[in-house]
């Protein structure tokens, strides 16, 4: 008697198995698309959507008139860029910068020259960085124009709105602090004539000159302090607010005018 072998199960059966398994369900969630059962339905775009690491950024509906180019000229995407690549840039070169200013040494401004002269690629790497700066101080200026003229700012967003000053305060704050660290005549002095101003602040003027300089005067402390607001505390602080931000554009139905 002649058995008969079972037949093999086809590629789309296999794949079927697969996604029926609980490690397949317990990856992709409800609502995506490449789950079993999944219908182009309304309900299951918005499942889609809020359970997609990368999709839930956006909200499920946005206006149409909120995708033209001329609405928001993408100024929000192109400061979120630029902080990416200057943040890119930034940890390239601190491979060959030490925040070092001693009085016999000057470290700082040695690995500066050092940099432009003698790393592949540094000048034109430090150059991005610089030009990058003021793109994006330029750019947020202009996305908060754009926000206020388009009334953008207005309820449900004014929470929003108030956390895109901060973080053009913030932003304002990286620039300031990255002007000293080539520790040259030029930023010794434009950052003497910025700091000046503490020494008009009511009340608190002498605690408030010392904790920006370190000391009575600028010197080694004051660039190593502000290297550490530049490399670390400010752009940690301004990751929270722009997680915070982008949180709240979907949150409030996306990049369009007040509802």
């Amino acid at each position: 008697m002649k058995l008969k072998l079972p037949r093999p199960p086809s590629p789309a059966e296999v794949f079927d198995k697969v996604r029926e398994s609980e490690a397949w369900r317990s990856i992709f969630r409800p609502g995506s698309v490449f789950r079993k059962g999944y219908k182009d339905t309304q309900r299951d775009r918005a499942l889609a959507m809020m359970n997609n690491v990368l999709y839930h950024l956006h909200p499920v509906k946005i206006k149409r008139h909120g995708l033209k180019l001329t609405y928001t000229f993408c100024l929000g995407g192109l400061s979120f860029f630029l902080f990416i690549l200057l943040t890119v840039t930034g940890i390239y070169l601190m491979f060959f910068y030490r925040p070092s200013a001693e009085l016999a040494t000057a470290q700082a401004y040695t690995d500066i020259e050092n940099l432009r002269t003698n790393v592949f690629f540094g000048d034109f790497v430090r150059n991005i960085h610089r030009w990058g700066a003021h793109l994006m101080v330029f750019t947020v200026f202009l996305h908060m124009a754009r926000v206020f003229y388009t009334g953008a700012y207005k309820p449900p967003r004014e929470f929003n709105w108030v956390v895109g000053v901060i973080l053009l305060l913030i932003t304002l704050l990286l620039a300031f602090s990255g002007y000293l660290l080539p520790w040259d005549q030029l930023a010794i002095w434009a950052f003497t004539v910025g700091t000046g101003f503490a020494a008009y602040s009511p009340l608190v003027a002498p605690e408030v000159s010392f904790i920006l300089l370190g000391g009575v005067e600028i010197g080694a402390e004051t660039l190593l302090r502000w290297y550490v607001l530049h490399v670390l505390a400010l752009p940690f602080i301004i990751v929270i607010f722009l997680a915070i931000h982008f949180w709240r554009i979907r949150k409030d139905g996306g990049i369009s005018g007040p509802l």
